[in-house]
């Protein structure tokens, strides 16, 4: 259902939502639903706005809102990273609502753990770390054209939690990144575990969706986003877009704040 969009946005935003269990490990309320229209239905996250923990450094908004948010940024890019997602009310509420991914359990991993003399061919490093008994690791993750795509929104979201359990490999080939919730700040909180690409030139592929990208935050996109963002927030995801487009590279981590999140899977 993730890969037919049209399809499942229709059943996200006008299907009968049914919750089944909560996820417990979340750090807001997460509830594990289905939603089904006209016989067919779907499995599905949906977070109520009422199940938020209030975050001192996003005071505007709603983390619901700003999932939305970049889904329609996402989507806008033409590559399939984010599953379809919507706000609508739900049983506790005003929410969002996205499409279930189930992990698929056979595909090669995107992150490891290797010698730190390394990284192996086919992997980028991230960082080294201690691993416990005074032994160090070198974190690396996947060089896959998949996951510098996602680099790259991220960068545009200014997405303060890309960590490894919110990198998701489907059965339909794809990768799909999940938790946006605490996106589109104003000011740099760029957290990610995708840094194995810093410094290096964007791919031509990259340099010409942030093209069209740009001209989309001025235009129908920019008008969607203002639904659930401020506008020093769409002014602040503008900047960050041309600022990819003027120096045509992937960044690197701040020395201002952490670059990495945590817990980091």
């Amino acid at each position: 259902m993730a890969a037919d969009v049209p399809a499942a946005l229709e059943l996200l935003r006008s299907g009968e939502l049914t919750v089944h269990g909560q996820l417990t490990d979340a750090s807001n309320a997460v509830l594990y639903c289905s939603s089904t229209l006209n016989g067919v239905s779907a499995l599905c996250v949906y977070k109520p706005v009422r199940g938020e923990r209030p975050l001192w450094d996003f005071p505007d908004g709603t983390l619901a809102g700003r999932e939305a948010a970049a889904y329609e940024l996402a989507a806008a890019t033409g590559w399939p990273l984010i599953p379809p997602t919507v706000l609508r009310d739900g049983p506790f509420g005003p929410g969002m609502v996205q499409i279930w991914v189930e992990p698929d359990q056979q595909a090669a991993p995107l992150l490891a753990l290797q010698d730190p003399s390394g990284p192996e061919p086919g992997w980028l490093p991230v960082v080294e770390a201690e691993v416990g008994e005074g032994r160090r690791a070198l974190l690396v993750h996947a060089d896959d054209e998949r996951l510098r795509r996602l680099a790259v929104v991220d960068v545009v979201l200014n997405n303060a939690d890309r960590k490894g359990g919110h990198l998701l490999p489907a059965a339909d080939g794809r990768i799909y990144g999940i938790d946006h919730g605490v996106t589109f700040a104003t000011t740099g909180k760029l957290r990610t575990l995708l840094w194995g690409w810093a410094e290096q030139p964007l791919t031509e592929e990259a340099v010409e969706m942030l093209g069209r990208l740009a001209a989309e935050l001025d235009g129908a996109l920019g008008a969607r986003l203002a639904q659930h963002l401020t506008a020093a927030e769409l002014t602040a995801a503008r900047e960050r877009t041309a600022e990819l487009l003027r120096s045509r590279r992937h960044p690197v981590p701040s020395e201002e704040w952490p670059s990495i999140p945590w817990p980091p899977v």
